[in-house]
């Protein structure tokens, strides 16, 4: 459903798990793209994702927006090598913020975007 969302952000997103080698990082998603989907107000758009050596380490089903958020990652072959590089969180507050952090992580010496 809102995987079509996350493929805009993806390169994006990647920039920043490189970045989170230096430092936490924040990307400001755009709330009305997720609300014309949306079936999240309800349950509200908060979720969190923990990647751990390229996999999902976490239970995510219960949130289409973290799922398919996931989903998108590990299907691109540039991000995924990323993340089989170590441990990260992925995380959407309730302002539409995406907290990228690397718990722990090493980075690919060459990925193209």
């Amino acid at each position: 459903m809102y995987a079509q969302i996350w493929t805009k952000y993806l390169p994006i997103i990647r920039i920043l798990l490189k970045r989170t080698k230096q430092d936490n990082q924040v990307l400001d998603l755009n709330r009305i793209d997720f609300e014309r989907l949306g079936t999240g107000r309800k349950a509200g758009y908060k979720f969190t994702i923990e990647f751990k050596n390229g996999k999902v380490a976490n239970l995510i089903s219960s949130s289409a927006l973290a799922s398919d958020l996931a989903s998108v990652m590990l299907d691109d072959a540039n991000t995924k090598l990323i993340l089989e590089g170590g441990e990260f969180t992925v995380s959407l507050n309730t302002k539409f913020q995406l907290l990228i952090k690397g718990v722990a992580a090493e980075l690919p010496a060459a990925t193209e975007e």
